[in-house]
C-alpha cells in the first residue's frame, strides 16, 4: 500500500512522469501551460529567442495576456505593448488576451487551468492557478526562456504546509482577511518556498474567486505554490467557463499525508487591515486607529473579482462615500465587469460615488491611475510596499473589499460589519 501523499506531491509526480516523489528531491517536469504578460514576456523573451535561434516548443500551451501597460498612457507603455502585440502576431500565438483584464483572472476564466495541471507564469502571483487543484508558480525571464524552448523545468519537490480553517466566516469577513491573518502570524517567509495548502470546512465553503484570493497571496507568504483541493465547486466553476468533463477526484491530499499543520478558526476571525508598508503588518480592524483616508482602491487580481465587487456593493448600495474621498474601482476582468453590470453592481458603486477604471493591473503596480504624493490609501490589492502603487510618500493600508468600501463610506478606516448589521 502506498504511503499517504500530498496534493503537491501528486501534481509534481504527474508532471515528472513518476509514480511518487519525495519532498527535497529534484525532478524535471513537463509544463502544461506557460503564461506571461506584456511586462514579463515578449519584450524580454523575443531578443533571447532570436539570439538563440530558438522557437516556441508548443504555441498552444502558451498564453499571453496584455494587462500591465494598458491602457497605454505614455510612449514607454506604448512601446512595450507594441512589442507584445507585434510578437504575438508574428508568432501566430493562438491564445492572446489583449486588454481583457488581469492575467491571473483572465487565464482561468478562459478555461486554461484545470485540476492536475503543472503550469508556470511570468508573474509572482501566478500561484493563483493553485486554487483549481493545479500546480502553478512564478518564474523569471531566464527560467521562462527555458520553458518556452524546451517545455520543461526542474523543480525541488516542496514540503507542504497545511493551513486548516475550521468553522465559517462571519458576514463581512472574507478570504482576504484570512490571508492577512496568516501573514500576521507567519510573516512573508512563512511559506519558505514550499507549497501551502488551504483546507478545512471554511475553505471548502469558499467560492472559486475567494479561493483564488488565497492561492494568489501565497506569494506574500513566500510560498512557491498555494493549493486548494479540487471539488464540486471547482468543477462547476470550470464548466461555466468552458472546461467540461473535468476530473477532480485525484487532486487532493490523502488523509495522513506528510506536512506541517496550522489550525485556524474562521468563526472568530475579525476583518484585518495591513498597515504600511507590508502585508504582514496586519491586525484586526478593531485594533486600528480610525485613520482618515484620501483614496479607496478596489482593484487587482486579489481584490476586484466579481465576488469582491459584490462585497463592496453590499456595503455601498443606497449610500454615498464621504466627502473628500476618492473611490476607484477597477474590475479584474471584462467578464467580471460585464457580470457586475448585469447584476446592477456597477451602478450601485457609481451611484455611491465610485469612479470606474479599466480592467487592468493599474494602480496595483503603479501604472495608469498611480497613487500621488502624501495620500492615505486603503486598497484591496495584495501588496502595500513603499512606492509600489505610486508615490513613495503614500501610506497604503490593505483590507478586503468590504473594509475598503466601508472606509470610503465613512472617510476613515472602518469595520464593514457595523454597516452590514
Amino acid at each position: 500500500m502506498n504511503a499517504p501523499t500530498t496534493l503537491a506531491q501528486k501534481l509534481v509526480a504527474r508532471a515528472a512522469d513518476r509514480q511518487h516523489v519525495t519532498p527535497g528531491e529534484v525532478v524535471t517536469c513537463r509544463v502544461d501551460l506557460a503564461m506571461f504578460h506584456d511586462s514579463s514576456g515578449p519584450r524580454r523573451l523575443q531578443p533571447l529567442l532570436a539570439e538563440l535561434g530558438a522557437s516556441i516548443w508548443d504555441k498552444d500551451k502558451v498564453v499571453l495576456v496584455i494587462d500591465h501597460y494598458v491602457p497605454e498612457v505614455d510612449d514607454e507603455s506604448r512601446r512595450i505593448v507594441r512589442i507584445a502585440r507585434d510578437w504575438a502576431r508574428d508568432e501566430g500565438l493562438p491564445h492572446v488576451y489583449d486588454s481583457m483584464g488581469i492575467c491571473h483572472v483572465v487565464v482561468p476564466q478562459h478555461g486554461h487551468i484545470r485540476p492536475g495541471m503543472f503550469c508556470v507564469g511570468g508573474d509572482s502571483h501566478s500561484p493563483t492557478g493553485g486554487a483549481f487543484g493545479a500546480y502553478m508558480f512564478g518564474v523569471g525571464a531566464t527560467e521562462m526562456l527555458g520553458v518556452v524552448v524546451t517545455g520543461e523545468i526542474w523543480l525541488q519537490v516542496p514540503h507542504t504546509i497545511f493551513m486548516k480553517w475550521s468553522g465559517r466566516l462571519a458576514d463581512g469577513v472574507s478570504a482576504k482577511d484570512m490571508m492577512l491573518a496568516m501573514l500576521a502570524r507567519h510573516g512573508m517567509s512563512g511559506g519558505a518556498y514550499q507549497a501551502v495548502e488551504y483546507c478545512g470546512d471554511a475553505v471548502a465553503a469558499l467560492s472559486m474567486p475567494e479561493r483564488m484570493t488565497l492561492a494568489n497571496m501565497s506569494a506574500e507568504l513566500g510560498a512557491q505554490a498555494g493549493l486548494v483541493a479540487a471539488d464540486d465547486t471547482t468543477r462547476e466553476w470550470l464548466a461555466a467557463h468552458g472546461a467540461v468533463d473535468v476530473d477532480t477526484a485525484p487532486w487532493h491530499s490523502d488523509e495522513g499525508s506528510p506536512g506541517t499543520r496550522h489550525e485556524w478558526n474562521a468563526a472568530t476571525l475579525e476583518p484585518q487591515v495591513a498597515m504600511p508598508h507590508s502585508p504582514a503588518n496586519a491586525r484586526a480592524v478593531t485594533d486600528v486607529e480610525p485613520t482618515a483616508i484620501d483614496v479607496a482602491y478596489i482593484g487587482a487580481c486579489t481584490g476586484a473579482k466579481l465576488d469582491d465587487l459584490r462585497a463592496a456593493a453590499r456595503v455601498l448600495a443606497g449610500r454615498t462615500i464621504a466627502s473628500g474621498v476618492q473611490l476607484l474601482v477597477a474590475p479584474a476582468s471584462l467578464e467580471d465587469a460585464a457580470a457586475a453590470e448585469r447584476e446592477g453592481i456597477l451602478r450601485q458603486l457609481t451611484d455611491a460615488g465610485a469612479k470606474l477604471l479599466p480592467s487592468a493591473c493599474g494602480a496595483c503596480a503603479g501604472y495608469g491611475a498611480a497613487i500621488g504624493e502624501g495620500v492615505n490609501v486603503i486598497s484591496s490589492t495584495a501588496r502595500n510596499f513603499k512606492g509600489r502603487m505610486g508615490a513613495a510618500t503614500a501610506q497604503v493600508f490593505l483590507g478586503s473589499p468590504y473594509t475598503v468600501a466601508a472606509s470610503a463610506l465613512r472617510g476613515r478606516i472602518s469595520d464593514a460589519r457595523e454597516i452590514l448589521a
